[in-house]
């Protein structure tokens, strides 16, 4: 299988994250976003969207980050990370759509904004200021749900590490990017360092020094 991934995409990580946790090898190529390819006419026959990543497996290609996490948990049904109960998938795949809209109009663009100086998700018609302060907002507030949503909990589906945790961990990890802090939500922090002591989990620029990209060169 081969990933069309960028290394600072936290879309293309969630991938990247899975597929080391189930020993799954992919051939990863990395777009170079920051010269536009991904407008370019060879990617955009792969991926019409223009967006990374993308998973191309044989005649097949997905071009959505919770589709291909659905896919590679797939190919190995006995890890955990999905489920063939309905009630099970209909819980992971509520938290694959509170990572698509709540985590990524919130933590997602702060992050954006304030580190890599651009909202990417079309949010914004007036100011960077007002669209971070909007993403702000609702970034603290997906926090405090998530908060709740995992006291008395270690894991947010099924009693059991799923793609529904590394669909939002990425995201919700890299908080302090976008200046949110992550220290008011016991809960988070604590499953945060949860999915990190996994067993060959790989890490994403950010997780521990959360003003890199606001250094000096």
């Amino acid at each position: 299988m081969k990933l069309y991934s960028y290394k600072e995409s936290g879309n293309s990580y969630k991938v990247r994250l899975l597929a080391a946790l189930l020993g799954i090898k992919l051939d990863v190529v990395e777009v170079d976003l920051l010269n536009d390819e991904q407008h370019g006419p060879e990617y955009l026959a792969i991926n019409p969207r223009g967006e990374v990543p993308t998973l191309v497996d044989g005649d097949r290609s997905f071009t959505d980050s919770a589709a291909i996490l659905v896919y590679l948990a797939g190919q190995k049904p006995n890890s955990g990370f999905w489920s063939t109960d309905l009630a099970e998938q209909a819980l992971i795949v509520d938290w694959l759509a509170f990572a698509a809209s709540w985590v990524q109009y919130g933590v997602f663009t702060a992050r954006a904004i304030v580190s890599f100086k651009g909202s990417y998700n079309g949010l914004g018609t007036t100011t960077y200021e007002n669209t971070l302060a909007e993403a702000t907002t609702r970034g603290i507030k997906s926090l405090e749900i998530l908060d709740k949503s995992l006291e008395g909990k270690e894991w947010l589906a099924n009693d059991r590490l799923t793609i529904a945790d590394i669909g939002v961990f990425v995201y919700v990890a890299l908080a302090p990017m976008g200046d949110i802090s992550l220290e008011p939500h016991t809960n988070v922090t604590q499953w945060i360092d949860r999915v990190r002591k996994q067993p060959d989990f790989i890490a994403i620029d950010g997780l521990d020094d959360p003003f890199y990209c606001r250094k000096a060169p």
